[in-house]
């Protein structure tokens, strides 16, 4: 039994899986200092963006990586 098709976009879905799974605990991690301290709002707001934004660029460096390669 032989395999065809590109095994580098199975690699890119399990890596979109895992970023998936650090936005919704980065998130999970914002709301919940936020429910638990709202007047730190403002401190908590840029760390969770900036860690989205560290979580999707990964995820499209994934998939760069999966054409690329």
């Amino acid at each position: 039994m032989e395999i065809s098709g590109n095994l580098n976009l199975i690699g890119y879905g399990l890596a979109s899986i895992g970023s998936a799974i650090g936005v919704g605990l980065i998130f999970a991690a914002y709301i919940n200092g936020v429910a638990r301290q709202p007047e730190a709002q403002r401190i908590l707001q840029p760390i969770a963006l900036l860690g989205f934004a560290l979580a999707e660029a990964l995820a499209i460096l994934g998939l760069v990586f999966a054409f690329v390669l």
